[in-house]
């Protein structure tokens, strides 16, 4: 292969196809601007332009965490009854209504409202979009539209930081609160842009719909839902625990984590598209979930070498270990949509979707203090529990697809549809 087809595959790795995946792919950068803006400068506008304590953000964030927790079920039952785009255009609406209302927020109580609130829309918002591009695209598309999608969100994130950066360089409550409505106005600019998005047809629902909760019953899907969305910790082990182990037990220079940050950013851009073949189908799915899961035991077993190295090669595992880590992600990811889209039914595909996140809620509540105390406090022989633990997590996955497979979901009456988009 010529360097000019080498750049030519690379760049149809990087910019969609023309199409309804490409205008997916610049919602979701358009949306990922305000979003990243928020994640960057959130804790800053909390505590600087609203006056709270530390304690009082973190609890606040607890309880909003929760409400995500028990929402996600009974909310993306809402994407079944009025269809994904119109669920997703008003929640995107009432963020933008939201976050316009917190330079007004005045103490604890009308902070816990408003992150209640957008926890709660956030979670029926997820559902939708994902539910949306399932049933826009053929099987054969689905996963790589939502590769494409993933890349084009680190890209808004990375902008949205940019803008962020600014905002903290000038630090007055003016410009943070500019920033809350240059978000609200982002989230109003992906409504409209998702409203023009193609109209589909709603989805025959069964004569007897089945309540938002009964999918909790479906054991198989259940099963699958915790074992994948454990292996979403990823994240949790990038982010938070491997920093905390690079200023506590190594002599890398603390500008080492901004260094992976970026790392994890850009190869992400580059990557994910090209490592998502393969996962379109729920067996390939799996094994991409399982190779996810052995890669990030193998990551656990390379960075506390890390702790006992010096100097340049210190930096030399950290980077090897960090590379580990996002493979995992790129390939787990890819595995996580490839589920997504093949094993709900297609007439319950938002509660079902919902109640696929809820591994991935569970997992947000125990990773980071679990994580952190087996990785970081044990002084290091925890990452070998923590391997053990992702290996098993990993092999698990297989049999656990098999047996959704082999189980008829709850409620499901109508097979999958031809969705034919309406301009």
């Amino acid at each position: 292969m010529g360097t000019r087809e080498t750049i030519r595959t690379a760049v149809r790795d990087v910019v969609p196809p023309a199409g309804l995946t490409r205008a997916l792919a610049v919602q979701a950068m358009v949306y990922a601007v305000g979003s990243g803006l928020f994640h960057a400068g959130s804790a800053v506008f909390f505590t600087r332009a609203l006056g709270l304590s530390a304690a009082q953000v973190g609890l606040g964030l607890s309880v909003a965490a929760g409400v995500s927790l028990l929402g996600t079920v009974p909310l993306g039952g809402l994407t079944d009854r009025y269809g994904p785009q119109r669920v997703w255009v008003v929640g995107l609406v009432l963020n933008a209504a939201l976050f316009a209302t917190y330079p007004f927020v005045g103490g604890f109580a009308g902070f816990l409202a408003v992150v209640v609130a957008l926890a709660a829309v956030d979670a029926a918002v997820g559902v939708a979009r994902q539910v949306y591009s399932i049933n826009a695209l053929p099987p054969a598309e689905r996963v790589t539209a939502m590769a494409y999608q993933r890349s084009s969100l680190n890209v808004g994130f990375g902008l949205g930081a940019v803008i962020s950066g600014l905002v903290l360089a000038v630090d007055t409550i003016t410009a943070y609160r500019g920033m809350v409505w240059f978000i609200s106005t982002v989230f109003l600019v992906t409504a409209l842009f998702v409203r023009r998005l193609p109209r589909l047809p709603q989805v025959a629902r069964p004569a007897e719909p089945m309540s938002r909760l009964a999918v909790l019953r479906d054991r198989p899907f259940m099963a699958v839902s915790l074992v994948s969305g454990l292996l979403t910790a990823h994240g949790v082990l990038y982010l938070t625990v491997m920093p905390l182990w690079i200023l506590t037990h190594t002599d890398a220079p603390k500008t080492m984590i901004a260094g992976l940050v970026l790392l994890n950013t850009v190869l992400i851009v580059l990557l994910q598209v090209r490592v998502s073949r393969g996962a379109d189908t729920a067996a390939g799915a799996a094994r991409a979930s399982r190779r996810g899961g052995l890669l990030i035991a193998l990551f656990c077993l390379v960075l506390p070498i890390s702790g006992v190295t010096r100097g340049l090669l210190t930096v030399v595992v950290l980077v090897a270990a960090a590379m580990l880590l996002i493979l995992a992600e790129l390939i787990e990811s890819a595995g996580s949509w490839g589920l997504t889209a093949t094993l709900p039914p297609a007439d319950q595909r938002g509660a079902y979707v919902g109640a696929l996140g809820l591994g991935v809620q569970v997992q947000y509540l125990i990773a980071p203090a679990g994580l952190t105390a087996l990785g970081v406090t044990t002084g290091g022989w925890g990452w070998l529990p923590t391997a053990a633990i992702f290996v098993l997590v990993a092999v698990a996955i297989v049999p656990a697809v098999a047996w959704a497979q082999r189980t008829p979901r709850l409620g499901a009456e109508a097979a999958e549809p031809a969705m034919t988009p309406v301009p």
